[in-house]
């Protein structure tokens, strides 16, 4: 079974309402049709539906017309012009306009895709992905510098040159994981070295310090989910280096430094009221537990 396949996919659902199951949060709270990007395994996607059971929202995974919830990701585009749903934080992955008048703006992730979008009034900023330390606990830290590739970017021979240099000061994050467990690594690290944009997110909900760059094949839609996430959380700076094979990884990650606490943590309250919003929206909530059985027929 492919991992995107109908069955597969079903069988994901199951395991997310058993895990909500033994969530007290869920309890009382709502199944809620939610669109994320399920094409296959990647712990920033991963973060929508790990994160919201924690909030009460027990997500079923619906294609963008039939959603009534956007949450983490670049994931705009994929919306029609006419949706209504809810978004919490998602941005967009192209530097070019993509209205949405009709949706519900509870928050996005930047203010150039707030721009871009047609968003009138001043909205909640932040990508949801900044709550991962508010509900895991940071481990032991093992000194060690998470390099953390974007998927395209894993087998770059420039990156993994410098990785073997590094020997064992050195940890590389698989993105193709689930969010607890690349969360936990990344969190363990002294300072991030990344070209995901999450591996960035989760180094500042940690307070870690962090820098990011940009390698061959260029991402789609190039840096601006980048520049757009920085606008929000470090408005007028940024953590971005340019590669350079030629120096060691140990040097790259001298450069990093700490988004500001108290920013993240106004973003991250601004995000929290957010969500809690979604019960007064129409969205097709159903209660959770007692609506298990229709949602996996629907």
């Amino acid at each position: 079974m492919k991992y995107h396949g109908a069955a597969r996919r079903r069988l994901r659902q199951l395991g997310r309402f058993g895990s909500a199951l033994g969530r007290r949060t869920a309890w009382g709270g709502h199944i809620v049709p939610v669109f994320w990007w399920d094409g296959h395994p990647n712990f920033g996607d991963d973060l929508t539906p790990w994160l919201l059971p924690r909030y009460g929202l027990v997500p079923q995974y619906r294609e963008p017309r039939a959603a009534g919830l956007v949450g983490v990701g670049s994931l705009l585009e994929f919306l029609p012009q006419e949706f209504s749903g809810a978004i919490w934080g998602s941005g967009l992955m192209r530097d070019r306009r993509h209205p949405l008048p009709e949706a519900s703006v509870l928050a996005v992730r930047g203010p150039l895709t707030a721009e871009r979008i047609g968003v009138q009034d001043e909205p909640v900023y932040g990508d949801p992905g900044l709550l991962v330390a508010r509900h895991q606990p940071q481990p032991a830290g093992d000194g060690r510098i998470a390099v953390v590739p974007h998927g395209h970017h894993r087998p770059h021979v420039g990156l993994a040159s410098l990785v073997r240099a590094a020997a064992e000061g050195v940890r590389v994050v698989n993105v193709h994981q689930r969010a607890g467990a690349a969360v936990h690594e990344i969190a363990a690290s002294r300072a991030v070295i990344t070209t995901s944009l999450h591996g960035l997110i989760t180094a500042d909900s940690y307070g870690i310090p962090a820098v990011w760059t940009t390698l061959e094949p260029p991402l789609d839609g190039g840096d601006f989910k980048f520049r757009d996430y920085e606008a929000a959380v470090t408005p007028g700076r940024t953590r971005y280096r340019e590669f350079d094979a030629s120096q060691p990884l140990e040097e790259l990650a001298a450069t990093a430094w700490v988004a500001g606490a108290a920013t993240v943590a106004r973003l991250n309250d601004g995000l929290e009221a957010a969500i809690g919003r979604v019960a007064e929206l129409p969205l097709g909530q159903r209660p959770f537990p007692r609506g298990i059985v229709s949602a996996l027929r629907g």
